[in-house]
């Protein structure tokens, strides 16, 4: 099967972070990117706006929250296997503590881990993207399923993935 590399910037990328991200909605938030094993950890995303920025909720206190205040680098891994869509981002976090922004991205789900908007313990980080990578299918993930089964029958290859940097 042959693959399309369709690289993004600016207006074409921002839109496809904010498609991949919130598809896909729980992220591998990695930290503390210089040392190895990598800081990774499951995060929803509770916003993904049409600059491409990423919005999270954590807690003050979190491990991660100690990691950012001390490299704002951040590494983020999408996967949404249900379309086949995945999504690698890099960027820069930053710690923001704003009880109106917090009632924008509040959900029924945080009330698991905190009190209301303006709780002491909530902090919102925002994620601006630099670069990354994303792979997604042309026609859906059953187009492509039934594209691969058909090119294995003839033995024929057929164009059912696209590819490419992302650059915002």
């Amino acid at each position: 099967m042959s693959t399309e590399i369709k690289n993004l910037s600016r207006e074409d990328a921002n839109e496809k972070i904010k498609k991949l991200a919130e598809d896909a909605d729980i992220c591998l938030f990695t930290t503390d990117l210089t040392r190895l094993h990598l800081k990774a950890r499951p995060m929803s995303t509770q916003k993904a706006d049409e600059e491409g920025n990423l919005w999270f909720l954590s807690a003050k206190d979190s491990n991660k929250n100690d990691d950012i205040a001390k490299d704002e680098r951040v590494q983020l891994f999408y996967s949404n296997k249900m379309s086949s869509e995945y999504l690698s981002l890099y960027g820069t976090a930053s710690i923001i503590q704003d009880a109106e922004k917090a009632k924008e991205l509040w959900t029924a789900m945080v009330k698991v881990w905190f009190k209301d908007p303006e709780d002491p313990n909530l902090t919102i980080i925002k994620v601006v993207p630099e670069d990354g990578y994303y792979w997604d299918t042309k026609d859906g993930k059953f187009v492509s399923l039934f594209k691969m089964v058909v090119g294995v029958i003839t033995g024929k290859e057929l164009d059912g993935s696209i590819e490419g940097k992302i650059k915002v």
